[in-house]
């Protein structure tokens, strides 16, 4: 994978010696402007548009994302939690599975509660029963396998063969949307809206007997809607086809759509040496901090890499061999204390850091480049290590 970053933007004027290293800075102002383009897209689509938690759950700007969304997504009981304690708005929840043990208290914080077969629903009815006797007030939903590929990257297609996300559309029968109110689906990464077009003139044909029967569709996330090149005019046209042409209430849960180039890691080099070529190492950890450059793999874009001088391979502090970022360009041999920074890291690497090895989790800013207001959200100690063990 390629990434999606579009530049520095206003992150090319931040100091980086003004936090300490390494860390999370977000910017603000550009979640903002990310924020109020899906606003519009959703208000002139005539969708809702839900933030995923799974991608960006920074829930110190949760009230600002209150100001635009419509609500959030949560992929489980905790993210539920965290949804119902800092975000306002809608809540809806999806799982691959649910734990019998969870699902009650899932079913009492969720607007929705999305399944991922009709056999969970079926086997969870007594629990959805006795909520709803309760008094509780959600609505049920069935995500679908469309059995349309759209990713090039296996591990982050939905629909590959054996795929364990969603009931395969072609297995679809009435009888499985007694109860359901809804239907859900996603089959995006990062991608624009041609490959979501195709989708949908693939679905559309082999839903037309079931969606009589739903008052919703939610189209999941993967939507890259604030990138500079997506066309979102023809998004907004989708949306009001679908809702106008079959009377349903259309859903949209972008997530790295709101951070996308809205956060910076910022690092430091610890060492240099030569070994056949140019080696440092940061206290930036791929495997801790940035998991996605090996589980992708992608080269995650470098603030300021210079165009000529001398390449240097950039690995983190952990002892896994492969803990490597990348291969890059400094205008000189940079030295031990040369502050650097990678571009695009607010959604997904905030959310997989962990400590392997004992390292330590990068610090969390929110900088406004529109007021040049920075504060520090987080620093992390070793107690946050020492307690997630026993």
């Amino acid at each position: 994978m390629e990434t999606k970053a579009s530049g520095p933007g206003a992150f090319a004027r931040f100091d980086l010696a003004s936090v300490p290293s390494p860390c999370f800075v977000v910017d603000e102002a550009a979640v903002r402007r990310n924020l109020a383009v899906l606003k519009d897209v959703g208000t002139r689509g005539g969708a809702k548009v839900l933030l995923a938690l799974k991608a960006f759950s920074m829930w110190s700007l949760a009230d600002l994302v209150g100001d635009y969304l419509d609500g959030v997504c949560a992929s489980g009981l905790w993210e539920a939690r965290l949804a119902r304690e800092h975000y306002r708005g809608e809540l809806t929840t999806y799982s691959p599975a649910y734990r019998r043990a969870d699902l009650a208290e899932i079913l009492r914080l969720s607007d929705t509660v999305i399944f991922n077969s009709p056999a969970q629903i079926a086997r969870f009815r007594d629990l959805i029963d006795a909520a709803r006797q309760q008094g509780e007030v959600f609505d049920i939903g069935l995500r679908l396998n469309p059995e349309h590929s759209e990713c090039d990257v296996a591990k982050y297609d939905p629909c590959q063969t054996g795929s364990r996300l969603g009931f395969p559309v072609s297995q679809l029968r009435q009888e499985h949307l007694i109860g359901v109110d809804g239907l859900h689906l996603h089959v995006l990464c990062e991608q624009g809206f041609e490959p979501l077009e195709r989708v949908w003139a693939s679905l559309e044909p082999r839903l037309a007997a079931f969606l009589p029967q739903v008052k919703w569709l939610n189209l999941g996330g993967g939507h890259h809607i604030t990138r500079g090149d997506y066309q979102r005019e023809a998004l907004i046209g989708l949306l009001r086809h679908i809702g106008e042409r079959h009377g349903l209430e259309v859903y949209l849960e972008p997530g790295e759509a709101i951070a996308l180039d809205a956060g910076i890691l910022v690092g430091e080099i610890l060492d240099t040496f030569e070994n056949d070529l140019s080696v440092a190492i940061t206290d930036i950890s791929a495997t801790c901090h940035m998991p996605d450059v090996i589980e992708a793999p992608y080269r995650p874009a470098m603030l300021n890499e210079a165009s000529e001088g001398v390449s240097v391979r950039l690995g983190g502090p952990s002892c896994l061999a492969g803990d490597i970022i990348g291969d890059y360009v400094f205008a000189s041999p940079p030295v031990a204390g040369t502050r650097i920074a990678f571009l695009d890291q607010a959604h997904y690497s905030m959310v997989k850091t962990n400590t392997f090895n004992g390292v330590p989790l990068p610090a969390i800013a929110l900088w406004n480049s529109d007021t040049q207001g920075l504060r520090m959200v987080r620093q992390f100690a070793y107690e946050d290590f020492r307690d997630r063990l026993s």
